[in-house]
C-alpha cells in the first residue's frame, strides 16, 4: 500500500465527513447501483488509521448469480473455445440482431449448463467481507450480506457494526434460484 493513498490523509478524511449523511456513509453515483448492490463510502480504522474506505454491498442472490454465471462461461470455453463471452448487439433501430448459428448453439448450450448448475447445487455463497488495500485511493471493501435489498438501513447498520467491531458474518452456505425472467 502506497504512503501516497490520500484515503488516509486527515484533510481528505475531513473533507469527506462533511459530504456524508447522518448515518457516516455517501453513496457513490454509479449506473451498477440498484436494489440488490450498492457502491458508498465510508470513514472507519485500518490498521489503527482512520481511512476513507470504498465499498460495494450486494444480496447474496446477486453474488450467487453472478458465480453461477461465471462457472457456466468457464465451462462453455472448455466445450467452445472460440467463445469469450455473450454479446448482443443491436441494429439501426435498436433492436436486436439475430445471432448467427452457433452463438444460438452457445447461448443454448450455457442456458441448460446455468439450470443444470443450479438444479445440482453446485454453487454456495455465504456472507463475507473482503478486503482490497491495493486501491490509489483509501481502502476497499467488498460485502456480500444475505439480505433481500441493500437499502440505507442495511448500509448504516453495516458501517455501524463494522466500525465498532460488531459485525457477525452468517457461515451458513447459501444457493438461490433462477427466476424465470432470470432464465430467458
Amino acid at each position: 500500500m502506497s504512503s501516497l493513498n490520500e484515503g488516509f490523509d486527515s484533510k481528505v478524511i475531513k473533507e469527506y465527513k462533511s459530504r456524508m449523511n447522518d448515518d457516516g456513509y455517501m453513496i457513490v453515483e454509479s449506473e451498477d447501483n440498484g436494489d440488490e448492490y450498492v457502491n458508498f463510502i465510508f470513514i472507519g480504522k485500518y490498521k489503527g488509521r482512520e481511512v476513507i474506505y470504498d465499498a460495494v454491498i450486494y444480496t447474496l442472490r446477486l453474488n450467487h448469480h453472478s458465480d453461477l454465471y461465471e462457472m457456466a462461461e468457464q465451462k462453455t470455453v472448455e466445450r467452445y473455445p472460440e467463445f469469450n463471452s455473450m454479446t448482443y448487439s443491436v441494429d439501426e433501430n435498436g433492436d436486436l440482431k439475430e445471432l448467427s448459428e452457433k452463438e444460438e448453439e452457445i447461448g443454448l448450450y450455457m442456458t441448460e449448463l446455468i439450470l443444470e448448475l443450479e438444479e445440482e447445487g453446485e454453487v454456495k455463497v455465504k456472507e463475507h467481507v473482503e478486503v482490497d488495500t491495493s486501491l490509489e485511493f483509501g481502502v476497499g471493501l467488498d460485502v456480500g450480506l444475505n439480505i433481500e435489498e441493500v437499502t440505507g438501513k442495511v448500509i448504516a447498520e453495516f458501517v455501524r457494526d463494522f466500525n465498532s467491531g460488531e459485525l457477525k458474518l452468517d457461515d451458513t452456505l447459501y444457493s438461490f434460484e433462477l427466476d424465470e425472467s432470470e432464465e430467458a
